[in-house]
């Protein structure tokens, strides 16, 4: 990926439009802005039970939205990243829809795993409590087949989407074709979502084992091969993210999200230094993404010690809370559908209380932060908490998947707070110093200073936040600048 800001969005939402339209307004009204797009699901249905993450067929462009040559079109000036649902299909596949005609009989029964393919006729109650679950439903499903025998699929995230056996021939077989696809119409990185899911193993939690790591880098391998660079999207301990940057190009950086909100609201920064101590350096920084905003990768895990302690886990969760006026309670929690129950689901704009100096302070220690910078479409705009959306579909992280007309984002893109932003992007993009090394030291309390050098290029961030102060100062042959938002 390119050391540039990214953006992250879908087709239809940002702009109402298509693919195509998407491209060329991207290209007319902010020329430069964005390096690469990750374009969240376009497969056919981009309006299933799970926001595109349930495709019928993940090698088929939803033709609402565009068609291959429009992504290829697209790619020729975008670096492309586009996700490959490792661990499910639809239920309304034609290949499930085969198993279901045909049972055992169908030629794509063991593309799909079923309980009593890894448990066995009788599965022991304790093997099936250590199954972690993600979401508050129950891990199987049971389907009837047209013989009138049935039986239970494993469907990690809803009864919609059945998990595909990935260490099957047909499992593999069926990820290679999608890659061969993507590498044919210009994708040049991919997203694995939900890997972490994707292995299953009587007795254990089922959810990231050392198979799931072999498994991992085998898809690697098998992207490799082609020229796609991979990204892995696990929501776990932070100090499996650290492990799982050591098989992959890229890993998401999931703990800086929640930790830059606990130290800008709490001022305490330890957590966060802690963190840049150790993390890993190819990471993807996010701070809002489609998803909602994590929690388990700040929590303690299996005798393992958190970023956070519980109770400053607690803190950060009632002062989303407090800070959205209770709008990211009400898309939080069981009574919010389809919703993952380690994550709380807010614009991380509304987050901070709409406080532009904290949020564009968020969004410079993000950029300063190393890796390659990416940014949501909802952050980039600064849209609101999408109460509107949440009611009328009542699935939590819709709250932040609003629909945005292109008169409207024209609109957004003259405030004040996206003035600001866009100019930070354009810094982040530009300057040499973010290909150089990075260091950090602590010169306060609450106070920080983060910087790259390269050659003779420098880029400071330093920054206080007792006083929610910050500032930006380059350097080049001795000349001191002061960047002007």
């Amino acid at each position: 990926m390119v050391n540039k800001v990214h953006l992250v969005t879908y087709a239809d939402r940002l702009g109402k439009g298509d693919v195509s339209t998407l491209y060329s307004r991207l290209r007319k009204s902010f020329p430069g802005l964005f390096a690469g797009i990750h374009l969240l699901p376009f497969y056919y249905p981009i309006d299933g039970a799970d926001a595109g993450y349930d495709p019928i067929d993940n090698r088929v462009v939803d033709k609402r939205i565009g068609d291959w040559q429009a992504i290829k079109s697209m790619a020729s000036e975008y670096e492309l990243m586009a996700d490959i649902i490792v661990n499910h299909i639809s239920n309304a596949s034609l290949e499930f829809q085969d198993v279901l005609q045909k049972g055992e009989s169908s030629e794509y029964f063991d593309l799909f795993v079923t309980k009593d393919k890894v448990f066995g006729e009788n599965a022991k109650a304790e093997d099936l409590a250590k199954i972690f679950r993600p979401r508050p439903s129950p891990p199987f499903t049971t389907y009837d087949f047209k013989s009138g025998e049935s039986k239970e699929f494993w469907t990690t995230f809803s009864q919609d989407q059945i998990d595909i056996d990935v260490q099957s021939k047909l499992g593999i077989s069926y990820l290679e074709s999608i890659l061969n696809v993507f590498a044919d119409n210009g994708i040049k990185s991919i997203r694995l979502d939900a890997v972490g899911y994707a292995i299953k193993i009587a007795g254990t939690s089922c959810f990231m084992l050392a198979e799931t790591f072999e498994f991992i880098d085998k898809v690697v391998a098998m992207a490799h091969q082609k020229g796609i660079e991979v990204l892995t999207e696990i929501h776990s301990h932070y100090q499996t993210q650290i492990d799982i940057a050591k098989h992959t190009d890229r890993v998401y950086d999931f703990a800086l999200p929640p930790l830059l909100l606990y130290s800008i609201e709490k001022g305490d920064l330890m957590p966060f230094v802690k963190w840049l101590e150790i993390r890993p350096e190819n990471c993807v920084t996010v701070l809002d993404t489609h998803d909602g905003i994590g929690v388990m990768d700040l929590a303690s895990s299996d005798h393992l010690p958190g970023l956070l302690s519980d109770s400053e886990i607690d803190f950060l969760i009632e002062s989303i809370h407090k800070n959205t006026k209770g709008n990211s309670r009400k898309a939080t929690g069981e009574q919010a559908s389809n919703l993952d129950i380690y994550q709380v689901n807010s614009t991380y704009y509304d987050a901070l209380a709409r406080d532009e100096n904290k949020y564009l302070l968020a969004r410079a220690i993000q950029f300063f932060c190393p890796g390659i910078p990416q940014v949501y479409y909802v952050g980039w705009l600064g849209l609101e908490n999408d109460m509107a959306l949440l009611s009328e579909n009542k699935v939590g992280r819709d709250i932040n998947r609003s629909y945005v007309a292109w008169d409207e984002v024209e609109q957004y893109a003259q405030s004040s707070m996206v003035r600001k932003f866009n100019k930070l992007i354009r810094f982040r993009n530009e300057n040499p110093a973010f290909n150089g090394v990075f260091s950090f030291k602590n010169t306060g309390a609450h106070q920080l200073e983060m910087t790259w050098v390269n050659g003779e290029d420098e880029a400071i961030l330093s920054f206080d936040l007792a006083k929610s102060e910050w500032a930006i100062v380059t350097r080049n042959k001795g000349s001191e600048k002061r960047l002007s938002l």
